[in-house]
């Protein structure tokens, strides 16, 4: 359905992060922008939030996964627990242990909370030797 966007407040984000008003707008309009770019060449997109979760866009498609530890944070372990035994939950968490690769092979990877734009080949298929 339709959302409501609401305008950035980036008075609270500079109070809550300990810096200036400046640089968080600019690091907001910074990081729009990159994403604007990276979207607008059509590549793959892994929007890292450090000890939160992956924000992947892949062929228009758009999913967030969250990290075993933020999920358990949020919910405790034992209501994280129960979501974890519905099928539907085990596709929205990353495995404590698990790479960003094994989940996707972005073309654009950025890293929060500071970012940088790292292209990222995409590995070539494995071959396995017959047996």
């Amino acid at each position: 359905g339709n959302k409501v966007l609401e305008p950035v407040k980036y008075g609270k984000v500079a109070a809550a992060a300990s810096v200036s008003l400046r640089k968080v707008e600019a690091c907001m309009q910074g990081t729009v922008s990159l994403l604007s770019h990276c979207l607008g060449k059509g590549k793959n997109i892994a929007f890292v939030l450090k000890d939160v979760g992956v924000l992947l866009i892949e062929n228009r498609k758009v999913q967030m996964k969250f990290y075993h530890t933020f999920l358990e944070k949020m919910l405790g372990k034992e209501n994280l627990a129960k979501a974890l035994k519905l099928p539907q939950m085990l596709k929205v968490v990353l495995s404590p242990v698990g790479t960003l690769t094994t989940e996707t092979t972005p073309g654009c990877l950025l890293l929060f909370p500071e970012f940088e734009l790292q292209s990222v080949a995409k590995p070539p298929a494995r071959v396995l030797p017959k047996a």
